[in-house]
């Protein structure tokens, strides 16, 4: 397996690392960039890059160098299947511009020969990570089930709120069918792959041959028979103007027939709505029974895949700027916190100089608006000078 960074100080750490990346120098010669877009000059450009508050230069990411471009870019590795084991999946984004409408979520799946090719043909088999667009923020979780791209039902929570800073994503899958996902190593969703993703099919379904009696009723409300429209309710909201004449210069054969304008009717009391009372009859809303479904098939294994080779990263972003760092794909929480511990460094320096950068530009503000204040004064002092 490729290596990508030194082992010291990876402590009693002893899982299984089936690939790991932090960017140092040489990352270029480990991932091959896509040419999916080339051709319609669309293809952006990942570049080295060191957060604008990282601790240190020298430590440095991935970043999407242009606005308005497709990403694609990608690495392999020797295959394993998660078969009977924890997959933990890991890395650090940070948008440094708001990307308005983009991704930075990972692609992981089968090895395939020609990286330059990656792109969203590609198949893989978990896509997780950051996306929005618009209104529309979430983290994505998608699973390939037999060939289909399975979304979660239901969306998780979306952290990159354009603050500029560094967050860790990790998603842990288990033999047990069970899905974790913690962002910044806070536990934002725990569930199962057969109920939360539509992977296999219904275990039930309507019976289409069940169909509903004549004298059902499922109408629960019905109109009052005793309530009866009073005989002097008006519901003509219009009338002929009865005071209207017409015109002594009205010329039949000229402007034809003459007839009397409408106007709103004074007495005009709306439309009538009889009294709603219980319906005495009602029985209740009507469903077909439920049968087998012939389809369903139980599978207790969805959590596995034969062949993880490859992970990239195949995006569109509005805005560029962001940057990917300290990815580790492992079989042990062990191995995965030595490298959420480099994000916690590292977000706390992010934080220490984002709060001294937004205090610096709130002192600004106020000497600019003093300055303005203070010009605006003196302003007036001249044109009262010069009234006077």
């Amino acid at each position: 397996m490729r290596r990508s960074l030194c082992l010291a100080g990876l402590g009693l750490a002893s899982g299984k690392i089936y690939f790991q990346e932090t960017f140092e120098d040489g990352w270029e010669s480990r991932w091959t960039a896509s040419k999916w877009k080339e051709s319609e000059g669309t293809q952006g450009k990942f570049v080295a890059k060191a957060g604008k508050w990282a601790k240190d230069e020298n430590d440095k990411g991935i970043q999407t160098s242009e606005d308005s471009k497709f990403f694609g870019i990608a690495t392999s590795f020797d295959s394993f299947s998660n078969a009977g084991k924890d997959l933990i999946i890991q890395y650090q984004a940070n948008y440094e511009k708001d990307v308005e409408c983009g991704g930075g979520y990972m692609k992981l799946g089968p090895k395939f020969e020609d990286l330059s090719t990656f792109g969203d043909p590609t198949v893989y088999n978990i896509m997780f990570g950051p996306d929005k667009c618009g209104y529309t923020k979430r983290t994505h979780l998608i699973f390939n089930y037999k060939g289909k791209n399975t979304l979660k039902k239901s969306d998780l929570a979306y952290k990159q709120e354009g603050e500029g800073t560094s967050h860790l994503y990790r998603l842990t899958v288990k033999p047990d069918n069970t899905v974790s996902v913690e962002i910044d190593e806070e536990n934002i969703y725990t569930g199962s792959l057969k109920e939360d993703w539509d992977m296999l099919k219904a275990k039930e379904i309507a019976d289409a041959d069940d169909k509903k009696p004549d004298d059902w009723v499922d109408d629960s409300m019905m109109d009052d028979p005793e309530t009866k429209k009073p005989d002097d309710w008006v519901e003509e909201k219009r009338m002929v103007d009865s005071d209207a004449k017409k015109p002594d210069d009205w010329d039949d054969e000229e402007d034809g027939d003459w007839e009397a304008p409408m106007k709103d009717n004074p007495e005009y009391k709306g439309e009538w709505v009889s009294k709603r009372i219980s319906n005495p009859a009602y029985i209740g809303f009507w469903e077909a029974k439920k049968i087998a479904n012939p389809e369903y098939e139980e599978d207790d294994a969805l959590y596995k895949y034969a062949d993880f080779g490859f992970l990239g990263f195949d995006l569109w972003q509005v805005k560029g700027g962001t940057i990917f760092d300290n990815i580790i794909l492992t079989d042990d929480v062990a191995e995965a916190d030595v490298f959420a511990k480099k994000w916690k460094e590292l977000s706390e320096v992010e934080k220490a100089k984002k709060a001294e950068e937004d205090a610096a530009k709130k002192t600004d503000d106020k000497d600019d608006k003093k300055a303005e204040d203070e010009d605006e004064d003196d302003d007036k002092e001249e044109e009262d000078a010069e009234e006077m």
